[in-house]
């Protein structure tokens, strides 16, 4: 399906002023970037780029498009037919999914004639937010899991169809085992989980007839949704009775329960001691409900009792944003860049203009992160030492020493030519957990974490200030 015109309707009244301006050959330069960590965090995760890809390979005004935009009467003819001609020919780098990055931080630059650059705006912003969001829901919450598998459940709770399998699929790289979604796990290969809802349980004259039921239907799955009626005294001893009559005697194994209410600590505690007595220490448990990684730390610390955990809405549909915005930092004119600048009075709208790239430094002994600067694409960063200076309160400076240089974004597109490969959905996992490791614990954890260094190399930190001197001498005259 083409869905070149999932964009919003602005960017192509903007695209036909530069058209009958006659811009359409001008080049710009945008960048992708956020201002603040979701959940109070302190760092955020980027995704979003095989989307992103995907959309820019099959990017074309077709017939049935060009024939909707004419229905609109509000676009010109010469503009129309431009459109039916437009291919994606410019360049486009960003940094891999998986990769930890921060605010201010230009995450995807893209570069492209007026027309086209504007036009991606909407769909590449969508693709960003939303995987970025997923992504970073994703690890903070396996990681306070401490190595117990967590199962991506948000397919009922996420926001329409589409946006549920791209949440089944980015949890992964977050480092979910598997999702609860066929079709996610269908399109991409994702390993499928799960186990009973309450109604198979009320829709059975008893309890038990319904655990029998399913073990019956599902003797290598057999696991019991426990709490429909009494977790303690009726759900756990019936999930028992089943698997004393009906699943040892025929050679199969009592896979274990799922309680999805109650209080979640004590109920387990309680269920393992049952089950252990009853004979079945290898009867797993599951713990679900509304699950995030702030009552995941509680319960490891309540000392809950469970072998893995099912987690939807806090994943799938996470009640925070990322805010990705997308800002001109440039235009080109006759092969030379000159920088754009967006001002605000607000400084953390104010933009970081240029061609840009973002440079991390890692420390050669522990492989840490020391922290990230922003320079101009053009500039060469020192070997042996750099000092970091805060890109506001230039007061704020870090000397760093015997470190190791990675410049984040990489290129995708040169030209219109995709010219990279996409690794598979475990190499994204394997990649994003590899970065996690990378940070400062500080910086990671859940509660009032470390801020990371972000600074500003000292040719753009002045640079900027210069062309806000001159926006703000504009503005007095």
């Amino acid at each position: 399906m083409n869905k070149t015109l999932m964009t919003d309707f602005y960017e192509l009244t903007m695209a036909q002023t530069y058209f009958l301006e006659g811009k359409q050959n001008e080049i710009m330069y945008f960048d992708i970037f956020f201002r603040e960590n979701p959940f109070n965090g302190g760092y955020t995760i980027s995704g979003g780029l095989d989307e992103m890809i995907n959309y820019i390979k099959n990017f074309h005004f077709g017939e049935e498009e060009i024939s909707y935009l004419r229905s609109l009467n509000q676009f010109n003819d010469n503009f129309l037919n431009y459109l039916s001609n437009l291919k994606f020919k410019g360049d486009l780098y960003a940094v891999p999914d998986g990769t930890i990055i921060f605010p201010n931080e230009p995450v995807m630059t893209i570069k492209a004639d007026a027309v086209t650059a504007q036009i991606l705006e909407t769909a590449l912003l969508a693709c960003f937010n939303h995987a970025s969001l997923v992504i970073t829901a994703s690890k903070r919450i396996t990681k306070e899991a401490k190595g117990v598998p967590v199962m991506e459940f948000g397919a009922r709770r996420a926001r329409g169809i589409d946006s549920a399998v791209e949440a089944s699929k980015n949890s992964i790289i977050g480092g979910c085992v598997g999702t609860s979604n066929t079709y996610a796990g269908m399109k991409y290969g994702i390993p499928v989980l799960g186990t009973m809802a309450h109604s198979l349980v009320t829709e059975q004259e008893s309890e038990y007839e319904a655990f029998l039921g399913y073990a019956k239907a599902n003797p290598d799955n057999a696991l019991f949704l426990v709490d429909t009626y009494d977790t303690l005294r009726s759900g756990v001893p019936n999930a028992i009775k089943v698997a004393n009559d009906y699943l040892k005697p025929n050679g199969y194994k009592f896979k274990g329960i799922r309680i999805d209410s109650g209080d979640l600590a004590y109920l387990s505690k309680e269920a393992r001691k049952m089950l252990d007595e009853a004979g079945y220490p290898e009867a797993g448990i599951c713990l679900s409900n509304g699950l995030d990684e702030h009552t995941i730390r509680d319960l490891l610390e309540q000392g809950a009792k469970f072998n893995s955990l099912g987690v939807g809405d806090n994943i799938a549909a996470a009640k925070e944003r990322i805010g990705g915005v997308y800002k001109l930092v440039a235009v080109e004119e006759n092969n030379d860049i000159y920088p754009r600048l967006k001002v605000s009075n607000d400084n953390i709208k104010t933009t970081t203009p240029g061609f840009k790239k973002i440079v991390r430094f890692y420390d050669k002994e522990t492989g840490y992160a020391l922290g990230d600067v922003i320079t101009l694409r053009e500039e060469v960063i020192p070997n042996d030492e750099y000092t970091l200076v805060h890109p506001v309160e230039t007061w704020k400076q870090t000397k760093i020493k015997n470190y190791i240089l990675r410049e984040l974004q990489v290129p995708i597109y040169i030209n219109g030519e995709l010219v990279y490969n996409d690794p598979s959905l475990l190499e994204k996992q394997k990649y994003c957990e590899q970065e996690y490791n990378s940070m400062y614990p500080e910086v990671t954890r859940i509660n009032k974490p470390h801020e990371y260094y972000v600074d500003l190399s000292d040719t753009l930190r002045e640079l900027k200030n210069k062309l806000i001197e001159i926006h703000t001498k504009k503005e007095e005259n």
